[in-house]
């Protein structure tokens, strides 16, 4: 009875979900087309018409695309779960493996290759044509191939040692195993931020101490005047891949830096840089990603224990159309988790977009009062113009999915500060 309820419930929630993604996506693609032919009067001395109608073409493409790779994924997931692909490959993997342990890392790396393989032309298709179609792509070939190998190399050489201590934890740490699994998670994680900005991120790209020595001095003074301690100020080759700019802070500690696009360099005067800068200094101010660190592990530790009952369920693999084998499923139980969690938590985004968008407010709020709101409010709406980013989104499609406020209210909100 557990598993007709829980096969009900996945089957609702998964319908539910792919049909208010494509309602969404499909009044995001009318309201933009309708208001294709009409600059907001906010923005009529800034942006052109042509560049109005670009963005909304832009837009209009991803989410077309969007609604394609919905459906795409729906069916995915059907074929894994009652379609019985996941059965046959447990099956397949329990023949070749006598150790359990092997066996349920054979079993995750297979359907994680596998997923990765097919979806694979979408990525391409959005890097070469749909990037390409509107001047963003700069990626080569070779360079996608490269990135592709290099990415391969590094999820082996990192997650795989994580997914195997995960699982043997799962076999050998007892009914508390999953806080020792958290606690291991929690700790990759912190690593991977220590690692990141100088050891994972300089494989991709080159990044170059920033030489404009004005532009230095103006955000270290900025930084200074916020109280924040910089380890290092670098240009990065974004260029190489994309027209798109941006501009991010990274690492902890001693490793903590401020990284550009140089794409974006050449796009925004020093106060409009300045400016950015200290929008995002005021999400540190503010602890945004304090908060945000602390709500993640919040909530991984839930996550985990309500894995950790679930594993012991055999409803809970007979209900997602999975035949438990005789003796541990510790492997399966893992992958149906992270494959299903994303149906039963999807009518969660508008929340998480609300609080995103409350952190944006308050950092904008910060950088008025520390640069210039003029100078930000210049900033954005160059990277909305060159980004190709909509300047008129459907209002209920940005509530439930924008982290940022869409750029008229952004702007209003700046214009009043």
């Amino acid at each position: 009875m557990q598993a007709i309820t829980l096969s009900a419930l996945f089957l609702s929630l998964l319908a539910l979900n792919a049909g208010v993604r494509i309602w969404l996506a499909r009044r995001q693609i009318h309201h933009v087309a309708q208001h294709r032919n009409d600059v907001p009067q906010a923005f009529a001395q800034r942006i052109g018409l042509a560049s109005h109608r670009r963005a909304a073409d832009y837009t209009i493409a991803r989410t077309r695309l969007r609604i394609i790779k919905t459906v795409f994924d729906t069916a995915v997931l059907m074929a894994l779960t009652f379609g019985g692909v996941l059965g046959a490959i447990y099956l397949g993997v329990d023949q070749w493996f006598g150790n359990v342990l092997w066996r349920d890392v054979a079993l995750i790396g297979s359907v994680v290759l596998l997923l990765g393989a097919i979806s694979l032309p979408f990525t391409i298709y959005r890097q070469f044509k749909l990037e390409g179609r509107f001047g963003f792509n700069r990626m080569t070939p070779q360079l996608f191939l490269t990135d592709s190998v290099k990415g391969l190399v590094l999820s082996i050489a990192l997650g795989l040692p994580l997914l195997t201590l995960i699982l043997w934890l799962m076999g050998s740490a007892g009914p508390t195993w999953w806080v020792w699994a958290w606690a291991s998670w929690a700790a990759f994680n912190f690593m991977v931020m220590l690692i990141f900005p100088t050891w994972i991120a300089p494989l991709f790209n080159k990044f170059s101490p920033l030489s404009d020595q004005g532009l230095k001095a103006r955000i270290e003074a900025l930084a200074k005047r916020c109280d924040f301690s910089i380890q290092g100020l670098f240009v990065m080759d974004g260029s190489k891949r994309s027209a798109h700019g941006n501009a991010y802070f990274t690492g902890v500690g001693k490793s903590r830096r401020i990284v550009f696009f140089d794409t974006l360099l050449a796009k925004l005067t020093p106060a409009e840089i300045e400016a950015v800068l200290a929008h995002e200094l005021g999400h540190f101010k503010h602890k945004h990603i304090t908060r945000r660190l602390i709500t993640t592990l919040a909530g991984s530790f839930l996550i985990f224990a309500l894995l950790g009952w679930l594993t012991g369920q055999a409803w809970f693999y007979e209900g997602l159309g999975v035949t438990p084998l005789a003796g541990s499923n510790n492997g399966m139980a893992l992958l149906l988790f992270v494959l299903v969690m994303p149906v039963f938590t999807f009518m969660l985004t508008p929340l998480t977009s609300w609080l995103s968008r409350r952190d944006e407010f308050e950092a904008d709020r910060f950088a008025a009062a520390q640069s210039q709101a003029k100078d930000l409010v210049s900033a954005l709406v160059k990277l909305f113009n060159d980004n190709a980013a909509t300047l008129t989104p459907d209002p209920v499609h940005s509530a439930f999915y924008d982290s940022h406020p869409p750029a008229a209210i952004r702007i209003k909100a700046l214009a009043s500060a």
